[in-house]
C-alpha cells in the first residue's frame, strides 16, 4: 500500500509538470504531443536568450541526483538486516549481495554512456535527461518493491540496471550543454556540473538516514534470557503461544544501530521494519520529479548565440593530431590508461561501497564512545567531500604540473595509502589511539579525492593523448574500463573480507570450549557450519565465549582487501609509466576530415 501511494504521488507530480510545460518555453500550444514536447528543437533556446547562468541550475540539479550512488553504503547496512533488524537473520542478504547494486549500477553507467553517445546528440539534452529520469527514478521504485518483497533480483534490476542506464543517459548531456553556453570558460562549465555529481552523496546520505528513521518500526523484544531451540542453524522461541524465529543482539550489534530503546537480547525476526523500502521509493519519486523538471528547463544555446567579447565563430574542435574514435581499440595508450582507471576506481568503489559498515566493524568495538552509528554515517560524508574536492582540486593541479605527473601521484600515492591502512588500524586497536583514527579517516578521504580526480582528469588526459576532436566518443569508450572496475572492485573487496571472516571464525572455533559453545548456541560444535550459514554464529558472538585474552579479529577483516588493492594499483602504476605519445600514423589525415563526421 505504501509503494502504491508513492506511485500515485509520482503520477500527480507528472500531471503538475505537464500543466506547467508552457513555463519552460514550450510554446503557446497547450495540447502538445509527447513527441513534440521532447523534439530536439525544443532543447534549443530562443534566439536572443542569453541567461546562461540559469541553465547551470538544471545541469547541476541533474548531476546532484545521479551522484547519489556514492552514498549507497547508507542503504547496504539496513539491507543486510532487513528481516532481523537488530542483526542479520538467516534469510537476510549478505554484505556482498547488499553492496552489489552499486557495482551493477556503475557497470551499466559505463556501458550505456558508451552506447548512447550518438543517440544523445541526436535527440538533444531534454529528451535524454527525461528518459534518464524515468530510468533512474524508476529504478529506485523497482528496487523498493524488491526490498519490500525480499527479492534481491528486483533490487539488482531496478537500482542496478535501470539506475545505471539512467546515470549513463544523463551524465554527459548537462556537461556538453553547459560547455556550449560557456565557450570561453569550459573548465568552469564542466566544474559547475561535476560539483553536482560529487555533491550527490552529501544529499543522499543524510536524506536516507532521516527517511530510514521516519519509516522504521522497532521489532518485538522477547527478553535477555529466553528458552530457545535450534533448527537448521536458526533460533526459535515461543511468543504468544507459537514458535517464532528469533535473533540475538549483543552490545556489539546494537552499537552499530542509530535507534534508541534497544536492549541486548532476543528479537522476533520479521517483526520490525528498517524502512528501507519506503526510503528508496520516496527518494525515487523525488529524483524522478527533479530530473524531469531539469529536462524541461535545460536548453542548448541558439546557433546565433554569442558571448560578448568572445569569438565563438572558430571551429569548436581541432582538425589536427586527432585519433578517430574508430581506432581507439587499436592503441596501447588506450589500454594502459584504462588499466590505471580500473585499479584506482576498483579501490575507490570498494571503499565507498562499504564505508559505513567498515567504520562500525573496524573501530566500533575499540572506540565505542567515538565511533557511533552517527560517526559511521559522517564517514560517508567525509568521503563524499573528498570525492567532490578531488574532482575540482586535482583538475586545477593537473593544469599546473601536467596530466602524466598528476596520474603518477594518483598511482603511487594510492599504493602508499592502501598499504598503510592495516598498520594504522592496528595502531588504533593496540593503543586506542584517536589520532590514528583521524589518520585513517584522513588517508581514506585523500584516497577518494584521487578516485574523484581520476574521473575529472580523464577527458583532459584523453584530449592530450588522442586529440580533442572526438573526446566525447573516446571518453565513452574509456568508461568501459569504469564498468569493469564497478564489477570487480566492490565484489573483490567484499569477497576478500568474507574470506577473512570465515578464517577468523574457524580460528575462534578452535579456541572456544565445546561446552561453552553448546550452552551459548543450543547446539553442539559439530553443528557449527549450519549455525554459521544461518548467521547465528558470528565473530562477535564467539568473542563472548572466547578465552580471556583472545584478540577480536573483527578490526582486521579488511586487511587483505587493502593489501590487494595496493598490489593491483602497482600494476596500474607500471602500465601508466609505459604510456608514450601516440604514433603519428594514427592521426587523422587532412583528406579524411571531410569524410568522417565529428559526432561518432
Amino acid at each position: 500500500m505504501a509503494l502504491c501511494g508513492s506511485a500515485h504521488s509520482l503520477l500527480r507530480h507528472a500531471a503538475v509538470l505537464r500543466s506547467a510545460a508552457p513555463l519552460f518555453h514550450l510554446g503557446n500550444h497547450r495540447n502538445l504531443s509527447i513527441t513534440s514536447t521532447f523534439a530536439p528543437e525544443k532543447s534549443v533556446a530562443k534566439e536572443g536568450y542569453t541567461n546562461r547562468w540559469a541553465i547551470a541550475v538544471p545541469a547541476f540539479l541533474t548531476h546532484l541526483c545521479i551522484g547519489a550512488p556514492y552514498a549507497w553504503s547508507a542503504m547496504s547496512g539496513p539491507l543486510t538486516r532487513d528481516q532481523g533488524f537488530v542483526c542479520s537473520s538467516a534469510d537476510d542478504w549478505s554484505m556482498t549481495s547488499a553492496t552489489a547494486p552499486m557495482g551493477i549500477l556503475f557497470a551499466f553507467h559505463g556501458l550505456s554512456a558508451a552506447m548512447a553517445g550518438k543517440w544523445q546528440m541526436k535527440v538533444g539534452p531534454r529528451a535524454a535527461i527525461a528518459a534518464a529520469s524515468l530510468s533512474f527514478g524508476g529504478g529506485f521504485l523497482l528496487s523498493a518493491i524488491g526490498v519490500a518483497t525480499h527479492n534481491i533480483g528486483l533490487v539488482y534490476l531496478g537500482y542496478g540496471m535501470f539506475g545505471g542506464i539512467g546515470l549513463g543517459l544523463s551524465y554527459t548531456p548537462p556537461i556538453q550543454t553547459l560547455i556550449e553556453w560557456f565557450p570561453e570558460k569550459r573548465g568552469l562549465a564542466s566544474g559547475l556540473t561535476i560539483m553536482g555529481f560529487g555533491s550527490g552523496a552529501l544529499l543522499f546520505g543524510p536524506t536516507a538516514a532521516a527517511l530510514l528513521s521516519k519509516f522504521s518500526t522497532l521489532p518485538t523484544y522477547l527478553g535477555s534470557t529466553v528458552q530457545t531451540v535450534t533448527e537448521n542453524g536458526r533460533l526459535f522461541a515461543e511468543s504468544s503461544g507459537k514458535m517464532v524465529e528469533v535473533v540475538y543482539a549483543n552490545a556489539a550489534d546494537l552499537a552499530k544501530l542509530s535507534y534508541s530503546g534497544l536492549e541486548e537480547g532476543f528479537y522476533v525476526v520479521g517483526s520490525g521494519n528498517t524502512g528501507a523500502a519506503m526510503t528508496l521509493a520516496t527518494i525515487g519519486v523525488g529524483y524522478t520529479v527533479a530530473m524531469m523538471a531539469s529536462a524541461m528547463a535545460i536548453k542548448k544555446p541558439h546557433p546565433n548565440y554569442k558571448v560578448a567579447g568572445v569569438d565563438t565563430s572558430s571551429p569548436a574542435v581541432q582538425t589536427t593530431n586527432n585519433v578517430h574514435t574508430d581506432n581507439m581499440f587499436k592503441l596501447p595508450q588506450f589500454y594502459a590508461l584504462g588499466t590505471s582507471l580500473v585499479v584506482i576506481a576498483s579501490g575507490g568503489l570498494g571503499l565507498i561501497g562499504v564505508a559505513k559498515p567498515l567504520m562500525s566493524e573496524v573501530f566500533g568495538g575499540t572506540l565505542p564512545n567515538i565511533v557511533t552509528a552517527a560517526f559511521a554515517s559522517s564517514f560517508i560524508l567525509m568521503l563524499s567531500v573528498g570525492n567532490l574536492s578531488g574532482r575540482l582540486a586535482w583538475a586545477a593541479i593537473s593544469d599546473k604540473i601536467g596530466r602524466p605527473t598528476t596520474f603518477h601521484i594518483f598511482t603511487f600515492g594510492s599504493i602508499a595509502i592502501y598499504a598503510s591502512l592495516p598498520t594504522i588500524i592496528q595502531q588504533v586497536v593496540q593503543n586506542q589511539s584517536v589520532a590514528s583514527l583521524g589518520a585513517f579517516c584522513g588517508l581514506s578521504v585523500f584516497a577518494i579525492s584521487i578516485f574523484g580526480g581520476v574521473y575529472s582528469l580523464l577527458p583532459a588526459y584523453e584530449s592530450d593523448l588522442f586529440g580533442p576532436k572526438y573526446v566525447g566518443a573516446n571518453h565513452g569508450k574509456m568508461l568501459l574500463f569504469s564498468s569493469t572496475a564497478a564489477l570487480l572492485g566492490p565484489s573483490t573487496f567484499l569477497y576478500l573480507r568474507s574470506a577473512s571472516e570465515k578464517a577468523a571464525i574457524t580460528d575462534l572455533l578452535s579456541k572456544v570450549d565445546a561446552s561453552c559453545f553448546e550452552a551459548k548456541f543450543g547446539s553442539p560444535m559439530t553443528m557449527a557450519d549450519s549455525l554459521i550459514e544461518a548467521k547465528t554464529v558470528t565473530v562477535a558472538k564467539l568473542m563472548e565465549i572466547a578465552p580471556v585474552g583472545t584478540m577480536d579479529p573483527t578490526p582486521f577483516l579488511y586487511d587483505t582487501s587493502f593489501y590487494s588493492i595496493a598490489a593491483a594499483i602497482t600494476i596500474g602504476a607500471i602500465t601508466h609509466s609505459m604510456i608514450r605519445p601516440v604514433d603519428p600514423k594514427w592521426y587523422e589525415k587532412v583528406e579524411e576530415l571531410e569524410s568522417k563526421p565529428v559526432d561518432k
